[in-house]
């Protein structure tokens, strides 16, 4: 990998303990969490969000679940809602997957193939490594043009470097290492489209495969979007500079704040189902309901007869249940078709204000 000796020869001075002791937390939480599903398909929904954003998404958390609930959507979110979906579901092949260790480029092209069927750029080879040549900067640029022109001939061979240094065990610091990777595979930029979603994706799978993390509940997406611009420029730093101090910096700066909102999020959704299981302790059907709504907040009768497999009278009756209870607010106005929110665990899962 070039400038890897730069990188490895700082090493030591970048290794930021605060950075590895938040992860820590956030992997030990993982390890005793009552029901990890609860907070990991929020989490995965969150960051198919946010890193479908950095690439000019405009769907928001709010327009993926209720899509899951209620259909209706206009034709142009519909294909926004469905490009974030497809990051769900690649993402979780990958964690699927990571039970035949060691990360590749055949689950590279795996998980790529899930993100880009059915959305825009699904007619550039989803699954399948670039065989003409691509580049960043302005939609009307060229590659005489172009911010960065990734390597044309030598990018199978790069790939390949790419793949065994993946492999390389106890000679750097995970974090370091993924740090690495990550800028390694942006500039490399092996397909037409989904680039940035893929690499941002490989940081969680690396993690996790390096049992860094118990369950999938560290992502950068939020952290590398609120610094969009910082982001960008320290990753063309490298290709034009060798910044990688600055780089290796910025990233560890990211599992730092990142992991210390993941625990401050996890504990309130915690705390927030507890809460609600007591006030629910004599009512077992509502209490069977409530743990589908931190997997999504919204709810219709629909969706509670489902869920409950019950009858359509009785599912009405729970919805009332938490409704009275102060646990779902009615959204809609209507008097038929119903929508039901749990506004405290999505402002939870969004990390909005602490509701009163």
């Amino acid at each position: 990998m070039s400038c890897l000796d730069s990188a490895l020869g700082r090493k030591r001075d970048l290794a930021d303990l605060e950075a590895l002791g938040e992860e820590c937390e956030l992997s030990g939480l993982g390890r005793h969490l009552p029901n990890p599903h609860l907070l990991i398909a929020p989490y995965v929904r969150r960051e198919a969000v946010l890193s479908s954003r950095i690439e000019g998404t405009k769907t928001n958390l709010a327009d993926l679940l209720l899509e899951e609930v209620e259909a209706g959507a206009s034709e142009q979110a519909e294909s926004e809602v469905r490009e974030v979906r497809n990051y769900v579901v690649a993402l979780d092949h990958g964690i699927r997957m990571l039970a035949k260790p060691p990360l590749s480029l055949r689950l590279v092209r795996e998980i790529h193939e899930r993100l880009m069927k059915g959305v825009r750029g699904d007619s550039a080879t989803p699954g399948e490594f670039r065989q003409s040549q691509n580049w960043i900067g302005t939609p009307d640029s060229t590659p005489a043009t172009a911010t960065y022109v990734p390597p044309p001939e030598q990018m199978m061979e790069a790939l390949s470097d790419w793949e065994r240094f993946l492999h390389i065990r106890d000679r750097i610091p995970d974090l370091i290492q993924c740090a690495l990777m990550h800028e390694q595979f942006e500039a490399i930029h092996p397909f037409l489209d989904g680039n940035g979603r893929i690499g941002r994706l490989l940081i969680t799978l690396f993690l996790i495969e390096r049992g860094r993390l118990s369950q999938p509940l560290l992502y950068l997406s939020a952290y590398f979007e609120a610094h969009r611009q910082d982001y960008y420029d320290l990753l063309q730093r490298v290709r034009t500079h060798g910044d990688w101090h600055g780089w290796i910096r910025f990233f560890l700066a990211g599992v730092a704040e990142t992991a210390r909102e993941g625990v401050r999020r996890a504990s309130r959704l915690m705390g927030l189902r507890e809460r609600f299981q007591k006030r629910l302790r004599e009512r077992p059907k509502a209490l069977a309901l409530l743990d589908h709504l931190f997997l999504n907040p919204y709810m219709s009768v629909a969706r509670a007869e489902r869920v409950l497999k019950v009858s359509n009278p009785t599912a009405r009756q729970v919805v009332r249940v938490l409704e009275q209870k102060g646990m779902l607010e009615e959204i809609t106005g209507r008097s038929w078709g119903r929508l039901y929110l749990a506004r405290p665990i999505l402002e939870a899962i969004e990390g909005s204000p602490e509701a009163p």
